[in-house]
C-alpha cells in the first residue's frame, strides 16, 4: 500500500516519472489495480508519452473505471498512434456516455469529424525532402532556430533529472551548420555560459533580427507545482557577452509562458501561454515593444489562430506569413504544423499536410535562408529518440517561392483553399436553441417559461422565445466568436442566467461539403422551484485557515449569487456559513458567524440591500459528515449555503 501512497504523492507533485514506478510496484501487489492503471497512463500522458500510456487505459477501462475523462484520452492517445479507427470508436463511445463533460463531448465529437477527413489532409503532400540530423540523440532535440551559420536549439543534455519524465533537463545547445544542412552533425556545446542554469529547464530560443536579443523559456525548478513556474527570460549581447537573463515583465505568475518569436522587424513578440481568459489549454498572443524596451500589454490573436486546444510554437517568416502549431485544428495527431494567412481581413489556416506532420508532435518550424528549407522538430515514429531535428527542403527546381507547392491558398479557385467549393465560398449559419426543464430526480419540461437573449456583456435583449408543452424554445441566430447569456425567467422557478459562447465552435472549412450549412446549438437549462425554506450550496466559497475575509475566488462565486438576487428581486434569503468540527464549538460559531456575515456585507457592497439577507453561523453544529477523517469529508463540511426565506 505504501508504493501506491508514495506514487499518489509523486503524481500530486507532477512528479510523473517516479509515480509511475511507485504505481508499478503497486500494480505488481495488485493494490487498486484499476485505479492503479489509470493513474499510470495518467502519468505517462501528462509527461507526453501518449503510446506508453495506451494499454494502462485499456486495462483501466476494462476494469470499469469511472473517471469521466478516461475513454476520452484513451482516443486520443490511439490518434496519437495513428490507430484512427479505434480512436473514432472509442471518440463516439466517449461522446454518448452519461454525465459527460460538455466541453470534452463537443470535442470529442470534433474529433470524430477530425479522423473522417484525415484521408483529405494525408493527400495534401508537399514536394518536401525530409532528413533526421545527425545531431540527434536519444533524448530530446527541439526548437531549433538559427543565427548565423549556427544551430540553436534546445536538448536534454544536464545531469540533473527531471523528475517530470525522468530526462535530464533541457538546455540551450549550438553547432555550426553543415554546408551540406541535412548532415549537420558533431558534438553540440552549451550556448552560453552566461544564461546557463543547471537546475532549470531552458528551451525555445528566439533571436531578434540583429541577433542581439535572445528571449528563451526557463522554469520546472521545483519551486513552484507544475508549469507554472515556466517563464519568459531576455538576454542582451552586450560586447560579446550575454546578460544575465531577467524574467520579463508580461510573464503571468499562475500561467505556464513559451514558445517565444520576434516578428521581422524585431518589433513584436509572439509568445504561448496558458494564462487565464483565454480560447483554449495553450494560446498565442502577441506584445509590442518601444525603442525602450518597454512592453504592451500582450493581445491574445483570436479565434481564427487559437482554439479550444493548444495553439503554440509561432514563428514569423520572411513576407509576414504566420507558423504555428496546434493540436485544436483538424489534423493528424497531437501538434501539427499550421500556416496563417491574411488576405482582405480573412485569416486562412492551412494544414501542412504531409511530410511535415504526422500522428505524433510536430512544430517549431523556422527557415534557413530562404523559404524553401528549414528545420522543425518531431518525436514521430522512426527517429533517435524523444523529440528530434528535421530538415526540410524543397527540390532546387522547384519554382514556388516556398516549401508549399500549391496555386495562392486565397484563390477561390484553388481546390487547396478549404473557404471554397467550386469557386464559391462555403457559408455557416449557426442558430441558438434549447430545452428549460425542471430540476428534479426525473426532470420534467417547463411551459411558458421566457427565454431572453442577451449579450455577454450587457442586459439589452436581443430576443425572447416562449417554452411550449415539451419545454423547447428557439432558434436564434448567432455570430461567430460572440458570447451570450440566456436568461429564464417562469413563475414559481428561480429565474437563471446560462452563459453560451460561440468560442471554439465555429466549423472549420475544411469539415464543409457545400456551400450553405446550417448548424443549431441545443442547450438544456433547468429551474430550481420557488420554495420557503430550500437550501442550495455554495460551491467553491474557500477561506483561507481561520480567516473570514472574502478572497477573489470566492468573490467570483458571490458574484453570481448577487446575479441570482438582482434576477430574483422578491426574494430574501439566509446566508449561513459551516465549519468542520476540528476546533472548539465555540470558536467554530464565532468564525462561522464572522464569514457568514462578511460575505453579506459583500453582497451589500454589490447593490443588494441588507434588508433582504440574514447572515447566521452554525458552526459545527449542522455537518454533512458526522465523522469526517479525510480532508475531503472536512471540506464537505466546510460550506456555504443560502436558503429561501420569503419570495
Amino acid at each position: 500500500m505504501q508504493a501506491y501512497k508514495d506514487g499518489q504523492k509523486k503524481f500530486a507533485n507532477g512528479e510523473y516519472d517516479l509515480a509511475i514506478k511507485g504505481f508499478q510496484k503497486a500494480a505488481e501487489a495488485n493494490i487498486e489495480p484499476v485505479q492503479t492503471a489509470y493513474l499510470i497512463a495518467e502519468s505517462y500522458r501528462l509527461s507526453n508519452r501518449f503510446k506508453e500510456a495506451i494499454p494502462y487505459y485499456k486495462k483501466a477501462l476494462d476494469g470499469g473505471i469511472t473517471n469521466p475523462d478516461a475513454r476520452f484520452q484513451y482516443a486520443y492517445a490511439l490518434k496519437t498512434t495513428g490507430e484512427y479507427t479505434e480512436a473514432s470508436n472509442q471518440f463516439s463511445e466517449f461522446a454518448k456516455g452519461q454525465n459527460v463533460p460538455q466541453n470534452l463531448q463537443e470535442r470529442a465529437l470534433r474529433e470524430v469529424e477530425i479522423i473522417r477527413i484525415a484521408d483529405r489532409l494525408r493527400a495534401n503532400k508537399m514536394e518536401v525532402e525530409l532528413k533526421d540530423l545527425p545531431l540527434n540523440t536519444a533524448g530530446a532535440e527541439f526548437s531549433p532556430t538559427v543565427i548565423g551559420n549556427e544551430l540553436v536549439f534546445s536538448s536534454s543534455k544536464k545531469e540533473k533529472i527531471y523528475k517530470n519524465n525522468g530526462q535530464p533537463m533541457l538546455g540551450l545547445y549550438k553547432i555550426n551548420i553543415a554546408s551540406d544542412p541535412g548532415n549537420t552533425q558533431g558534438n553540440p556545446v552549451v550556448f552560453s555560459q552566461d544564461i546557463f542554469s543547471a537546475d532549470a529547464n531552458e528551451g525555445s530560443p528566439a533571436f531578434s533580427p540583429d541577433g542581439k536579443t535572445l528571449v528563451f523559456a526557463r522554469g520546472n525548478t521545483g519551486k513552484k507545482n507544475g508549469g507554472v513556474d515556466v517563464d519568459l527570460y531576455m538576454s542582451r549581447n552586450v560586447n560579446g557577452q550575454w546578460t544575465a537573463p531577467a524574467p520579463l515583465p508580461i510573464n503571468d505568475s499562475l500561467a505556464w509562458d513559451g514558445s517565444p518569436a520576434f516578428s521581422r522587424d524585431g518589433k513584436t513578440l509572439y509568445f504561448a501561454s496558458n494564462r487565464a481568459g483565454g480560447i483554449g489549454g495553450i494560446d498565442i498572443y502577441r506584445t509590442n515593444m518601444d525603442a525602450s524596451g518597454r512592453f504592451s500589454r500582450p493581445v491574445n490573436m483570436g479565434r481564427d489562430i487559437n482554439t479550444p486546444g493548444d495553439d503554440m510554437f509561432p514563428y514569423v517568416a520572411e513576407g509576414g506569413k504566420l507558423y504555428f502549431a496546434s493540436d485544436g485544428h483538424p489534423g493528424l495527431g497531437k501538434l501539427d504544423l499550421f500556416s496563417a494567412t491574411r488576405s482582405q481581413g480573412v485569416i486562412t489556416v492551412e494544414n501542412l499536410g504531409l511530410p511535415f506532420n504526422s500522428p505524433q508532435d510536430d512544430f517549431g518550424l523556422v527557415f534557413y535562408q530562404n523559404l524553401k528549407k528549414g528545420f522543425f522538430a518531431s518525436n514521430r515514429d522512426g527517429g533517435k529518440g524523444d523529440d528530434d531535428i528535421y530538415y526540410f527542403a524543397a527540390p532546387e527546381d522547384e519554382d514556388s517561392t516556398t516549401v508549399a507547392k500549391h496555386n495562392d491558398p486565397n484563390d477561390p479557385l484553388n481546390p487547396n483553399n478549404p473557404n471554397y467549393i467550386n469557386g464559391k465560398p462555403k457559408v455557416v449559419r449557426y442558430f441558438l436553441a434549447g430545452t428549460v426543464l425542471a430540476n428534479g430526480e426525473t426532470p420534467t419540461p417547463i411551459d411558458s417559461a421566457v427565454v431572453r437573449i442577451l449579450p455577454d456583456t450587457s442586459d439589452t435583449q436581443i430576443a425572447e422565445f416562449p417554452t411550449g408543452k415539451d419545454g423547447k424554445f428557439g432558434k436564434q441566430p448567432l455570430e461567430e466568436g460572440k458570447s451570450y447569456q440566456l436568461l429564464v425567467q417562469r413563475k414559481g422557478y428561480i429565474s437563471k442566467r446560462e452563459p453560451f459562447s460561440m468560442a471554439g465552435r465555429n466549423i472549420p472549412p475544411i469539415f464543409l461539403t457545400k456551400e450553405l450549412t446550417d448548424t443549431t446549438f441545443n442547450v438544456t437549462i433547468r429551474l430550481d422551484k420557488l420554495e420557503l425554506n430550500k437550501t442550495f450550496v455554495l460551491e467553491n466559497i474557500y477561506y483561507d485557515l481561520d480567516k473570514y475575509n472574502i478572497r477573489p475566488d470566492a468573490a467570483a462565486e458571490l458574484d453570481k449569487l448577487v446575479q441570482i438576487l438582482k434576477d430574483n428581486p422578491t426574494m430574501t434569503i439566509e446566508l449561513s456559513s459551516h465549519t468542520d468540527a476540528r476546533a472548539t464549538d465555540a470558536y467554530n460559531m464565532t468564525l462561522s458567524q464572522n464569514r457568514a456575515e462578511s460575505a453579506v456585507a459583500y453582497l451589500n457592497s454589490k447593490g443588494i440591500d441588507a434588508d433582504r439577507m440574514v447572515a447566521k453561523g452554525y458552526g459545527e453544529r449542522e455537518l454533512i459528515v458526522p465523522n469526517a477523517k479525510t480532508e475531503e469529508e472536512h471540506q464537505r463540511n466546510r460550506r456555504t449555503e443560502f436558503t429561501i426565506l420569503s419570495y
